[in-house]
């Protein structure tokens, strides 16, 4: 690893920098409306989509440049890079690299600009963690292709214009990642149904979709018939190196401190308290380690080698804090964590709360830690199968 910026790198920091603290609303006053502003301005700078090729409307940056931007962006609190975080992060890289011409200019500048939201039916409720078990049928009629099946745990279906879809094409194959084909699929088509499923915290950002008879154009196919499998994995190997997501832990990590700073246990500062100094001391050196993980999976990334299922390693270790740190969040209030939002009494307003009942999102999304700890298992280890 080198963890030594070149003086086009460490420039570009400076930008991005500079651009933030001229342009970057405080969080009072964050308003809708000044947040679609700087979404503007950032998207004129053609930051959003960074790393995408010009010709398509990206800005051609290098690949750690946009780590920088991310980092940056991260650090200062700054609203997400664009509005349409899935069409960013997989969907769009991979209509630019799989996608038709009239592909590439339907879709690729709406999810830049972020004028809709895209989901991902991917997880069944029997192919979670072996994904290339999937089952959804799909049938070539015509020009159409015809869909029947269920996709379960889909990201924020109930207010998506578009889903990328994986369906299976051809039965009889000997391996099974073979005849799966990517389908891009408008959401409000006859025979496409969504069911919210609601969380702890009363939030429905999953659902289950059904699909019956479902009539998709052949020429919404992404890629060839039964490359579905190669379509999705090149586009879920985009920026892996989770190093953004360090950064907010380590927001949050600080949160917690501050926390800890005003209120008391046991008639004196929580952060005096021995256990949570040990455990908050724990929750950095984990952070520490996702960070330098992720500068691992930058380099073989900038070296050109695959980023693999190594990258478990900090999805999982991310799951497990997410969880640990609002649970000590809620330790650290005491009898007060039992408030919600909008109780007078509740203190930061149920943030620590929320956090502790919404954890499925970010758990559950991308895989359970289950499924994590499977991969690493099989695949980095090389244990034999459960």
């Amino acid at each position: 690893m080198d963890f030594n910026l070149t003086p086009q790198e460490e420039a570009f920091r400076t930008e991005v920098r500079a651009f933030l603290d001229e342009n970057l609303p405080s969080g009072a006053l964050r308003t809708l409306e000044v947040v679609a502003e700087f979404q503007r301005k950032v998207r004129e700078k053609r930051w959003v989509g960074f790393s995408w090729p010009e010709d398509v409307g990206g800005g051609g940056g290098s690949l750690m440049e946009q780590v920088i931007l991310k980092e940056e962006m991260a650090r200062h609190h700054a609203p997400a890079l664009g509005t349409c975080f899935m069409g960013l992060s997989w969907v769009g890289p991979a209509i630019v690299q799989y996608g038709t011409e009239a592909q590439k200019q339907k879709f690729v500048p709406d999810i830049l600009d972020g004028k809709y939201q895209w989901c991902t039916g991917y997880s069944e409720p029997d192919s979670g963690s072996d994904l290339a078990s999937l089952k959804c049928r799909c049938v070539r009629d015509g020009d159409h292709y015809v869909v029947n099946g269920q996709k379960i745990w889909t990201s924020i279906a109930m207010w998506s214009k578009w889903m990328i879809l994986l369906v299976r094409t051809k039965v009889d194959v000997a391996v099974k990642h073979d005849g799966i084909t990517c389908l891009l699929v408008e959401m409000d088509s006859p025979g496409l149904t969504v069911r919210p499923i609601r969380n702890m915290a009363g939030g429905e950002i999953f659902a289950e979709v059904f699909f019956d008879d479902l009539r998709v154009p052949v020429e919404n196919r992404l890629g060839k018939e039964n490359q579905g499998w190669q379509v999705t994995v090149s586009a879920l190997a985009h920026e892996r190196s989770s190093i953004s997501e360090v950064v907010s832990l380590t927001r949050t990590l600080e949160a917690v401190r501050e926390l800890a700073d005003r209120c008391h246990k046991n008639g004196r500062p929580a952060s005096e308290d021995p256990d949570v100094r040990r455990r908050i001391a724990q929750f950095d050196t984990r952070i520490e380690a996702m960070r330098l993980n992720g500068m691992r999976y930058l380099t073989k990334q900038l070296k050109g080698e695959p980023v693999g299922s190594e990258t478990s390693v900090n999805k999982l270790l991310r799951a497990r804090l997410e969880i640990e740190v609002g649970e000590l969040a809620l330790e650290i209030e005491g009898g007060l964590s039992v408030l919600g939002k909008g109780d007078v009494d509740s203190p930061e307003d149920g943030r620590w709360q929320h956090m502790s009942l919404a954890w499925p999102e970010v758990v559950i999304g991308g895989g359970t830690p289950n499924i994590q700890k499977n991969i690493i298992a099989e695949r980095v280890l090389g244990l034999p199968k459960d």
